[in-house]
């Protein structure tokens, strides 16, 4: 609960000086509105995510499950675009808004003022350290730094509260300036609703909630197929988190509302960005502000750590699934500094300004729910669950309300989304054209059919024919076996198989082929599923090699043009089988000695 709640609590450094800054009066109702949504909304959605994708896939996969071939793969890359988006800006506002209140505080203001850029880049520099050693670590530091923060901020409001019961008159005048500026209860209501959406930065820490659930402790009679307890502990996570975050928010609004001068929450202002921090020294002093400070400043900075444990969980468990990244990927270190040079890019793009990357960081926060909220009304309506999914559907516009209004208030935070996307895109498919023509095979399987038909050929080397799955008749393969017998001149006593290969899903990338023998009049065939042609006949090849010379198989040119046949390769997994089977054995195996033979002709 901590590592999510790193980034999670650490809005707090944050969320009231913006929650007070878009609404004014208004941001104690408004944050009862997120609260609201928080408790009823994402909390009961998020819990049913985690039920159903308890792997950390997050609610990408629900979606992932609902659609298939290739428009479920560019839906993924396009919803990793905005995990990309919220994540990394996680990272980067999080050590922003560090850098600030460290060159804020009045003790080193002098020294440190106007280097924020530079103070950004070494936090970012150390947190990657932190990654660089390990999960065990990051996960003992969030500990502290989130108990401590949490402890420290209860004081400054409980602080607070003391005041504002002390001076009544605070409660009175806002009250009266709430009525000054709207007439009905109903028009005060409106107001918060349409504020609402600008405070969309409090609901982050969900979807990473459900992304590091591997990391969560399930009991020991778990399964990878029912992590019972794995999925039961996650929902308390979540639970858990939420109630305290829900008090805290609403908590410091109320406290930063009534007692900050609307003046200092001004860009130039000195609430700016750390209203309770501004509390905390006005209040408190200058020694336990300073400590309030050096504790917003540490969760701040480690804030992004919550991101980078989703980031590490969520990218390797699709790109290199799908061939859209390299091997590499899947290893931790190398993601780490992948993922740095991306925050020093966004950083250095932005000069560590918290401000211009609230609106980017809102976009892909909201997206992330939007999705997950529409992914669980899908799951709902496709299990029957009428109510559950009225419900649920009812959630989901509320997200796509705020997402809209988040949008159109500042597109330039879909934009940026977007350059995530189509650099996702772009290198994703990228790999996956220049690792086509790997062998793509995780295993073959041959059923009990399969082998008896093999053990009546015990002559080397075994010769293949590879032949149209579609043209099943007697006639087809006494036509194709003249044709190969007249194109190599094979012998009439020499003796083949005819090779089948049907396409599964050739969007997928790597792939278990499953191989059926059966006869058809007095010829046998073996028939294998695979998700591309060229790769499958390779992989049974390579498989069926005995100590012998090893096995051929005969093929026909193509007569398409070579533009269309490598689309057709590269999306419907066929394209010029006879040259890109060779090519792929030739990768596979370097010995030529042992290199199954490719026979084409005419």
């Amino acid at each position: 609960m901590c590592l999510t709640g790193v980034d999670y609590f650490s809005t707090l450094g944050y969320q009231p000086g913006i929650a007070a800054l878009a609404a004014g009066a208004v941001a104690p109702l408004a944050t009862l509105v997120l609260v609201l949504v928080t408790l009823f909304g994402a909390l009961p959605m998020y819990r049913r995510v985690a039920e159903q994708s308890p792997h950390g896939d997050g609610s990408i996969s629900m979606l992932e499950r609902l659609l298939s071939y290739w428009p479920s793969k560019f839906l993924v890359l396009s919803l990793l675009g905005f995990v990309a988006t919220g994540f990394i800006i996680t990272i980067t506002l999080s050590a922003a808004d560090a850098a600030a209140h460290l060159a804020e505080n009045p003790l080193l203001r002098s020294w440190l003022g106007g280097h924020e850029i530079g103070i950004t880049l070494v936090l970012l520099a150390l947190l990657g350290g932190v990654f660089l050693r390990g999960f065990k670590e990051a996960i003992g530091i969030a500990v502290v730094l989130v108990i401590s923060y949490l402890s420290l901020s209860l004081v400054v409001i409980g602080d607070g509260a003391r005041l504002i019961l002390q001076q009544p008159q605070l409660a009175f005048d806002w009250q009266a300036a709430l009525r000054q500026s709207f007439d009905t209860p109903l028009a005060l209501i409106g107001a918060a609703l349409l504020v609402f959406p600008r405070l969309a930065l409090g609901l982050s820490g969900f979807e990473t909630g459900v992304v590091v659930m591997p990391l969560i402790r399930g009991d020991p009679g778990d399964t990878e197929a029912q992590p019972t307890g794995r999925v039961r502990n996650g929902k308390k996570l979540l639970t858990t988190a939420a109630l305290i975050m829900s008090f805290y928010l609403l908590a410091s609004s109320l406290v930063t509302t009534l007692l900050i001068p609307a003046a200092a929450f001004q860009p130039d202002g000195e609430a700016n960005g750390r209203a309770l921090a501004y509390l905390a020294h006005e209040h408190l002093g200058e020694i336990f502000g300073t400590v309030y400070d050096v504790s917003t400043i540490t969760i701040l900075w480690f804030a992004g750590a919550s991101a980078m444990a989703g980031l590490l969980n969520i990218v390797p468990r699709y790109l290199p699934r799908y061939g859209m990244a390299p091997e590499w990927s899947r290893a931790h270190r190398p993601l780490v500094l992948v993922y740095l040079l991306l925050a020093v890019v966004v950083t250095l793009a932005f000069r560590a300004s918290v401000d211009a990357q609230a609106a980017a960081y809102a976009t892909g926060v909201l997206a992330m729910m939007t999705s997950a909220a529409i992914a669980v009304t899908l799951s709902a309506a496709r299990a029957g669950h009428g109510t559950v999914k009225w419900m649920f559907g009812f959630i989901s516009l509320i997200f796509v309300y705020t997402l809209g209004v988040t949008t159109l208030d500042n597109p330039q935070g879909l934009w940026i989304a977007l350059l995530f996307v189509a650099g996702i895109v772009a290198v994703s498919v990228f790999s996956r054209v220049t690792r086509s023509f790997e062998l793509r095979v995780s295993s073959v399987q041959l059923d009990t059919s399969a082998h008896d038909l093999l053990a009546q050929f015990p002559i080397r080397p075994l010769r293949l024919v590879s032949h149209h799955p579609g043209r099943s008749t007697t006639a087809e393969y006494q036509k194709q076996e003249l044709r190969v017998r007249q194109m190599v001149h094979l012998p009439d006593e020499d003796p083949f198989l005819f090779l089948e290969v049907e396409i599964d899903d050739a969007s997928e990338f790597t792939d278990v082929v499953e191989v059926t023998g059966l006869r058809i009049g007095r010829y046998g065939v073996l028939r294998a599923r695979g998700s591309s042609v060229p790769n499958t006949i390779a992989a049974v090849m390579l498989h069926l090699r005995g100590k012998g010379a090893p096995p051929q198989v005969y093929m026909r040119w193509t007569e398409e043009s070579p533009l269309h046949l490598l689309f057709d390769f590269l999306i419907g997994g066929r394209g010029d089988v006879p040259p890109l089977t060779r090519e792929i054995l030739r990768r596979a195996e370097p010995d030529r000695d042992r290199r199954p033979i490719v026979h084409v002709g005419g």
